[in-house]
């Protein structure tokens, strides 16, 4: 079993940047995938950005890409989200999750085996 717990979530104006951190316990860590996904009310989660467990190869969906870095701390069992340049349509409710292995996919939820609670980003301009 892997418990996540998200922070770092918050206001920003656009433009602005924010950090989300995502602590994982229970469970060895640092042979694990790990991504962040997001939701807005009425619409599927949607991947955002992903790292193998080395984290030496990091994924991102297109609309975050040269905005939002992923990155991972196998020592202290944490991942971040740093984003940058954040637009209004990055408002949504973001999540961590970790996969029970890592697959070499990374852009699924159903390859994620472990999700956090979420924590709220909203962008206002």
């Amino acid at each position: 079993q892997v418990q996540l717990e998200e922070s770092g979530g918050g206001l920003a104006h656009a433009g602005g940047s924010l950090k989300l951190s995502c602590v994982a316990s229970g469970n060895t860590f640092s042979n694990l995938a790990v991504g962040w996904f997001r939701q807005v009310p009425g619409k599927e989660r949607e991947f955002v950005a992903a790292t193998g467990w080395s984290g030496r190869y990091t994924y991102y969906a297109e609309f975050v890409k040269g905005r939002f870095t992923i990155s991972r701390d196998n020592a202290k069992n944490t991942f971040d989200l740093q984003m940058n340049s954040l637009r209004l349509e990055d408002t949504a409710v973001y999540v961590c999750a970790v996969q029970n292995g890592d697959s070499g996919r990374y852009r699924i939820t159903d390859d994620y085996k472990y999700w956090g609670q979420g924590t709220q980003v909203t962008v206002s301009s």
